[in-house]
């Protein structure tokens, strides 16, 4: 069997799946929700709870960086940067002042996208790789500071014993109530992101991807709408790092390195880029994939890489990606070609 016919299969069962998913979609997110929430209190195995904490953590930094490289285009490889000053607002306010818990998940987050929109202002008047560039400059220079401010964030020593967060005097300390957590911060992320692409800011988001130089023919302020998603996407990451940091009591720059800016673009990649679902299931199968291949060690490493590339060959618009986005690479480009060739070819018989 040739490759084309294989790839054909495959695309054409992946896309009979996808249409049955959709036809149900409002059944299967209330089933899946259901069962989401009752599986700590069915299930007594903390590993696998604590690996499905995880995943949504990640899957809530990985629908943050959707924002920057999904909806508007652009290519941010500092995802881990913005992860480590919301992680390092709520340890340090959390170990030093004592400030409660739910107040520092917004402000880690505003905190962030503030730092995030004052390095967007420079970075967004840049283009591809220049981009991508200062937004890991970005990165790197908030882990060396975190590393080497020993005063404030503890140096290469880190912070310890960052306080559980609590609730009507009762301590959070269990993976039941982190993964309850982190469970309500995921659906509130996309939630909000859902509302905001159905809005008009979202529209303006999408026309920036598909064409600049349209979008703003079209009256779009293309500095203030990049601005606005840079400063979106920081928010949720610093929230993310914000819970990471009680959730492990322990926080230190080696955590927030560039291979975890890359780790979580793997994962929006094989997901798939301009999609609700997409860092979910990418999360999911990244994470998952991972646990799987611990016991060969640093060959876990070689299947990411596999993977990504069978990605890219195969629905280089990821697993959950539409078949007729924007994303779905050379195939739908060859067969436009295709057609375009038909039409002429009739047109000289004609």
């Amino acid at each position: 069997m040739k490759r084309n016919e294989i790839m054909q299969k495959i695309s054409g069962g992946m896309q009979q799946v996808k249409s049955w998913v959709m036809r149900r979609q409002r059944l299967l997110l209330v089933f899946f929700s259901a069962a989401v929430l009752l599986f700590p209190l069915i299930s007594q195995n903390n590993y696998l709870k604590g690996m499905l904490v995880k995943v949504m953590l990640f899957s809530v930094l990985t629908t943050a960086l959707n924002v920057i490289n999904g909806y508007s285009g652009m290519f941010c490889l500092g995802i881990a940067g913005m992860m480590c000053i919301g992680s390092y607002t709520e340890a340090i306010l959390a170990t030093r002042f004592g400030i409660s818990f739910w107040l520092l998940l917004p402000l880690a987050g505003l905190t962030t996208a503030v730092f995030g929109l004052v390095i967007s202002i420079p970075a967004i008047r840049l283009k591809g790789i220049y981009f991508s560039i200062i937004t890991m400059g970005f990165s790197e220079i908030v882990r060396l500071l975190a590393q080497n401010w020993t005063g404030l964030t503890g140096g290469a020593m880190g912070i310890k014993n960052i306080p559980h967060p609590s609730i009507f005097g009762m301590k959070l300390s269990q993976v039941n109530h982190y993964y309850y957590i982190v469970f309500a911060i995921l659906a509130l992320c996309i939630f909000t992101i859902r509302r905001i692409m159905n809005s008009k800011v979202g529209r303006a988001w999408l026309s920036i991807r598909e064409d600049e130089a349209a979008a703003r023919s079209l009256g779009v302020n293309l500095l203030r709408y990049k601005a606005l998603n840079f400063f979106v996407a920081a928010f949720w990451a610093g929230v993310a790092g914000a819970f990471m940091a009680p959730y492990y009591q322990f926080i230190a720059a080696d955590m927030y390195t560039t291979n975890e800016s890359f780790n979580v673009l793997s994962m929006l990649i094989i997901g798939g880029q301009g999609t609700m679902v997409g860092p979910v299931v990418g999360s999911l199968v990244s994470n998952g994939l991972s646990e799987l291949m611990r016991p060969f060690g640093d060959w876990r490493l070689v299947v990411y890489s596999v993977i990504i590339i069978a990605t890219m060959w195969l629905r280089p618009q990821g697993i959950a990606g539409s078949s007729s986005g924007a994303l779905t690479g050379r195939k739908k480009k060859r067969r436009q070609k295709e057609n375009l060739r038909k039409a002429q070819r009739l047109e000289v018989e004609v």
